[in-house]
């Protein structure tokens, strides 16, 4: 067994600086190549070690790790801490970018393209944070680095076994992520929280199990803390919560040399004082180290349920924090958030028309951000899916009423959604939601795939291009209205696409949208996709009332669709709902709650400035955790030139 250096050695050392984890680069698709290290933060090695808090999981998958994992994080950043998010996916896939979203959910876009989990999503959207590809480590990654490595003989003829060159390579990529930044202000975070991916016990997630064996004793343990997230399950037959589950769960982690310091205990009601001392008792920890966390209506609770049961005082002693034991006001706006939520009565309901509808996790980002919308304008999202294919002719024929069931929920509804996706299954529904839309004049959002199917639509029943299409669906169409990109590689799938943060640049001041975003002349969302609108067709549209408003830098790609004399048509080819905040709603989802509300226009005329009955009292406008909570505000991801 190799001897673990000293943290503070081991960070400062020519070597780390040599066999870091490299940062991933888009220049060979699929292959993880060197680029130059960040400039070194505003924070010096020599200040205070970094905190690391593992979050695990027991019994099943899907339990929560990463609403506790980001609230966690959450807490710890109202107490003016910075915290930054790790997240492990024991898959051997390089990322999530070739999943179906009926596999793990949907996939998360970083600004530099990174294709993640969902759950990196929540940790931005709970932290305000901005994260890196490096921030979401999987299998594939880990073996692909030490691979490249052996073939270039770094490893001097050594066996290169799991252990310890795959367990040094994990310990090796969390020491040197965890010190990016993530904040806007560059500065060097404090905190990592790290999700370990899967279940105690899965055979692939043991080479990260033993990793953070080693871990906890080359970092010391003032400095690293164990959460283990488990199952109280109450059987309806016994109709008492039962601790077995939580400790077998438990006996098999201490088994594996990690002994937990929080036991998170996930149940559908609140856990019986007997209970808590049963699992304390047979689990080695102090009732007071068992946390209770039940099922609540909104998931803006859970920080304030993790803050009623003393974690804050916990983390304080256990990692030698130094802060106030009491969190500051960035805390008080989840409070505010959670008690509106219960309160609102108002509904506002939107037809999400999609191919993915069985599962509401492939369309999580879409989700949040309606709900961040319509909450702060006091409406209650109610969301009406709707599979695509249910709405064409040929669902008539074999199931007449998911037919007329399909259609009786997208007329009900107070606006229409249709997301991102690839094929063609159901496109010709999501044309047909389109056209009802557009012609009845309900509100209407078009995200990625669904601006591109918006042309489509226009294009067919506008300009009578009869078979106008995507070249994605009918390589032979007379009207290509929607072309693949020059640089689009057809060969590998995984990391080909347009992907990341670019520029939109908006000179229609008349624009619906130049108005939502504050008047920006430009501003910088995030992209995924390999089609576009074809450039050459521009002018046929505008001129029939479709207009362009937004273009990419040189004016090549169309970014954004407008319709003319209608309350609400927008199109935009990039994906708003990655940089969606709870405190601060994406402009073209907060445009389609507002039209579906009824409230735009009064909006606009306002100066794009919320009611006082709508606007939050407390809350913080800045990433930074020391700014001043004032005033909702819209992204910040806006440039001016």
């Amino acid at each position: 067994m190799r001897r673990s250096l000293p943290l503070l050695q081991l960070l400062t050392s020519p070597a780390l600086r040599t066999i870091a984890p490299a940062r991933c680069s888009t220049r060979a698709p699929g292959i993880i190549t060197p680029t130059p290290a960040p400039a070194r933060s505003l924070r010096s090695d020599s200040r205070a070690p970094m905190k690391y808090i593992l979050v695990t999981g027991g019994v099943i998958s899907g339990i929560g790790k990463g609403i506790i994992a980001s609230s966690i994080g959450t807490i710890l950043k109202s107490c003016g801490l910075r915290v930054t998010a790790i997240k492990i996916d024991p898959y051997i896939n390089i990322d999530a970018g070739t999943f179906s979203p009926y596999e793990h959910g949907e996939v998360f876009v970083l600004d530099d393209g990174g294709e993640v989990d969902l759950d990196l999503g929540n940790y931005e959207r709970f932290l305000d944070i901005r994260l890196t590809r490096d921030n979401n480590i999987t299998t594939g990654k880990i073996y692909q680095w030490v691979i490249n490595k052996e073939r270039k003989g770094d490893y001097l003829g050594k066996t290169v076994q799991v252990v310890p060159h795959i367990t040094d390579a994990i310990q090796e990529w969390v020491l040197r992520q965890a010190r990016i930044p993530v904040d806007s202000d560059g500065v060097e975070p404090e905190v990592c929280v790290i999700e370990l991916g899967g279940t105690v016990g899965d055979i692939e997630s043991m080479p990260f199990i033993e990793a953070f064996r080693q871990f906890q004793f080359k970092v010391k343990r003032e400095n690293f803390c164990n959460i283990h997230v488990s199952l109280v399950p109450l059987p309806s037959t016994t109709g008492e919560q039962k601790t077995k589950p939580t400790q077998n769960s438990v006996r098999e982690l201490r088994g594996l040399g990690l002994s937990p310091d929080l036991i998170v205990c996930r149940c559908t009601t609140p856990m019986e004082k007997a209970v808590k001392e049963k699992i304390s008792m047979f689990c080695h920890v102090e009732p007071e180290q068992v946390i209770c966390v039940y099922d609540v209506c909104s998931l803006y609770r859970v920080p304030l349920l993790l803050e009623a049961e003393g974690v804050v005082g916990y983390f304080k002693g256990r990692l030698d924090l130094h802060y106030e034991a009491k969190p500051r006001r960035l805390l008080s706006k989840w409070r505010e958030m959670a008690d509106r939520y219960d309160r609102t009565l108002e509904i506002c309901s939107i037809a999400l028309v999609g191919k993915y509808t069985k599962l509401s996790d492939s369309y999580a980002s879409v989700i949040k951000a309606l709900e961040h919308s319509a909450l702060a304008i006091h409406q209650k999202l109610e969301v009406k899916y709707i599979d695509s294919a249910d709405l064409e002719l040929a669902r008539q024929e074999e199931d007449p009423v998911k037919y007329h069931e399909a259609w009786q929920n997208l007329c009900s509804a107070n606006g229409v959604l249709v997301p991102g996706g690839f094929g063609v299954r159901g496109t010709e529904g999501k044309i047909l939601a389109i056209a009802w839309a557009r012609k009845q004049k309900k509100p209407f959002l078009g995200v990625c795939l669904g601006m591109q199917l918006a042309v489509v639509e226009f294009a067919r029943n506008e300009l009578n291009w009869s078979d106008a299409n995507s070249t994605e669906f009918d390589a032979n169409t007379s009207y290509p209205v929607v072309i693949d990109m020059p640089e689009h590689n057809p060969g590998d799938m995984g990391g080909t696409m347009r992907l990341g943060k670019r520029t939109t640049v908006l000179k229609d001041k008349n624009s619906v949208l130049w108005k939502l975003y504050k008047e920006s002349d430009s501003i910088e969302e995030r992209h995924r996709h390999r089609y576009e609108v074809n450039p050459e067709m521009k002018k046929s549209f505008q001129e029939r009332g479709l207009r362009f408003v937004g273009q990419d830098v040189e004016g090549e790609r169309m970014e954004i669709i407008e319709l003319d004399d209608h309350p609400y048509f927008v199109g935009v080819q990039y994906h708003p709902e990655f940089t969606s905040r709870p405190m601060k709603p994406s402009p073209p989802y907060f445009g389609l709650a507002l039209a579906a509300a009824g409230k735009l226009q009064c909006y606009l005329e306002r100066g794009c400035r919320l009611s006082p009955r709508d606007t939050y009292s407390d809350h913080s406008g800045s990433s930074s955790p020391e700014s001043e909570i004032i005033d909702l505000k819209l992204p910040t991801n806006l440039t001016h030139v």
